[in-house]
């Protein structure tokens, strides 16, 4: 499971930061979250295929984490796409993309479809062979989701010695990678747990951006191996969360220790910091696990 960050600042773009977009990498699933002003550019800057892009899932209308999406769609015309696209996002995006290609007539040659999510309740939203996607409700100013990627189990792994001393037949293998025990020739049942190793185990990302402080979350969230969580405000600055509904650094790590989660990252700094270095000092006396978002970095899991 990988995770670039293309973007993780609040507000207003600059010269040296970008608004929340990012790639998840899972399970050879590429997924790109949020979309805001200069997901192209930084997609470019960090070498990710836009071929390789079939999901795109937009927590909430907000300028600094949907802007960029008209010009991405757009982009994936002029690059003679015919994959078919999924937008996931709220009531209301569908509208508003729509609106932009039908007076720029700029209509997609590729499959364009918008799954538009209006529930209060975590639901499922996507869901192969490989990967599952739950929608995590947050509290913010306008109706936000954050989303829950879930690795489906894989398959177990081939004992190849006691599978030759046992000489099974190739035809088999199948079943014994599915977990089922295999009766010989004589009679004997050999379990399934001598002929196989166990496999990696499932790995899960939730990604929580923006949110007020909300422990509603933690059952969703429970014990997965990774948390991105917004952290707009340090404490010095707590007494604006409840306005603009936004979360510290802090309170991010109190959701990460109560969650029990591997895994904290941080980011939508407000840019009114100096370095968002302060963020971490402050999220590590609560949660010790605790890793930066900054645009361009590259986390492996």
């Amino acid at each position: 499971m990988n995770l670039t960050i293309l973007g993780c600042y609040a507000a207003t773009p600059r010269t040296f930061t970008n608004p929340t977009s990012q790639v998840l990498e899972i399970n050879n699933r590429l997924f790109l979250i949020d979309c805001g002003e200069g997901t192209q550019v930084q997609l470019r800057k960090n070498k990710i295929k836009f071929s390789a892009i079939n999901q795109i899932f937009i927590s909430h209308l907000h300028g600094d984490h949907v802007y960029g999406l008209i010009g991405l769609i757009s982009t994936f015309t002029l690059l003679n796409r015919v994959t078919p696209l999924t937008v996931f996002g709220p009531v209301g995006i569908k509208e508003m993309i729509k609106l932009q290609l039908k007076l720029a007539n700029s209509w997609p040659q590729y499959e364009l479809t918008f799954v538009e999510l209006s529930s209060t309740e975590s639901e499922v939203i996507f869901e192969d062979d490989k990967v599952l996607v739950k929608t995590i409700p947050l509290k913010h100013r306008v109706y936000t989701n954050g989303f829950l990627f879930q690795e489906k189990p894989k398959e177990r792994n081939l004992n190849i010695d006691k599978v030759r001393e046992y000489e099974i037949e190739t035809c088999f293998f199948q079943n014994i990678k599915n977990g089922k025990d295999i009766t010989l020739d004589d009679g004997r049942v050999i379990p399934n747990s001598v002929l196989t190793f166990d496999p990696p185990s499932p790995k899960s990302y939730a990604f929580c951006s923006d949110t007020l402080y909300n422990e509603d979350v933690i059952p969703i969230i429970s014990g997965v191996d990774v948390l991105y969580h917004e952290a707009t405000f340090l404490e010095s600055e707590s007494h604006y969360t409840e306005r603009t509904m936004h979360s510290t650094a802090k309170e991010a790590a109190r959701i990460a220790l109560k969650a029990n989660v591997g895994q904290l990252i941080l980011g939508h700094y407000s840019t009114r910091y100096e370095s968002i270095q302060l963020f971490k000092e402050e999220a590590v006396t609560v949660f010790e696990n605790t890793l930066l978002a900054d645009d361009g970095v590259f986390f492996e899991f």
